[in-house]
């Protein structure tokens, strides 16, 4: 059961109400923002809420039991707002999200509606709707360590310890969006740079970040293709980093790396198959010893 403020009650009871919403959206960066669809801005607990930004709300789901809650906000793009650059950037991701109710005329009087984390963004040409996401998401993600065959670490954290060297380039040909290549680094293997992380440090894509769908070469010149289009068009002299990519199996840990004693898996954990397959004659020496001396 929500407790309204006795101030919010009796005004609700008045007959007559002068109520918005306002909303607060903070980044994983630190960075604060408010919004409001009441037509002049408001300012509480420290944060200026703007207004004429376009933003409302839609229908917002409570459910019993470890369901993930929550609803829809929507809204125009704007400069002055939530903008599609910084959308594309993933700037928003998972941001923390606070909805009140706020009588406007006198914004002591207000109620927390609601609090969740920002999901899925559908962009449009000119708007946005971002699903809001209740604080039961965070039974949804994992926890601890799994027991499974591929690496449960990521390439060059604590828990792999390999210090990964960063290849510096410059785009020499680019589509614009998803392709792009570039001189100097072309004595890699391909398939290198293959899940990898490249991140634009130069140019308009400055910070921008995403992982290598394919790598390859075609002569002197890397080939790089993208699994996440650039927010702004690639151009040649863009700069940006890349990665090694690691599939997260033995084969490659060891080979690849050298790593194969940081491997943070269960290679030789039997699969569904072996377990349930049973035994046929000419197997072999079956005898409950290891299978891999």
């Amino acid at each position: 059961m929500r407790d309204i403020p006795p101030n919010l009650a009796a005004h609700l009871e008045g007959g007559a109400t002068t109520l918005c919403r306002c909303w607060s959206l903070t980044r994983r960066d630190g960075l604060v923002l408010g919004f409001t669809d009441h037509d002049r801005p408001l300012t509480f607990e420290g944060i200026a809420f703007a207004a004429v930004t376009g933003l409302e709300a839609a229908e917002a789901t409570a459910e019993l039991g470890f369901a993930i809650g929550g609803g829809d906000v929507a809204g125009a793009l704007a400069a002055t707002g939530l903008n599609e650059a910084d959308l594309a950037r993933g700037l928003y991701d998972d941001a923390r999200l606070r909805i009140w109710l706020v009588n406007w005329s006198e914004t002591g009087q207000r109620v927390l509606l609601d609090e969740g984390f920002v999901g899925e963004v559908r962009r449009g040409e000119s708007g946005f709707t971002a699903e809001v996401r209740s604080f039961a998401k965070a039974f949804d993600e994992e926890r601890g360590r799994l027991y499974m065959r591929s690496c449960s670490a990521d390439l060059g954290d604590a828990r792999c310890g390999l210090a990964i060297a960063v290849v510096e380039a410059v785009v020499a040909e680019s589509d614009g969006r998803l392709a792009l290549s570039a001189e100097g680094i072309g004595a890699y293997a391909d398939g290198h740079f293959t899940g990898g992380r490249l991140v634009f440090t130069a140019g308009a894509n400055a910070g921008f970040a995403t992982e290598v769908k394919r790598h390859g070469r075609e002569g002197s010149l890397a080939v790089f293709q993208l699994w996440q289009a650039a927010p702004a068009a690639i151009a040649p002299g863009d700069a940006f980093s890349v990665t090694p990519g690691c599939d997260k199996s033995f084969a490659t840990c060891r080979a690849k790396f050298g790593n194969g004693v940081n491997f943070r898996g269960f290679p030789h954990m039997p699969t569904s198959d072996f377990i349930i397959g049973g035994v046929r004659p000419g197997d072999g020496a079956l005898d409950g010893g290891s299978l891999f001396r």
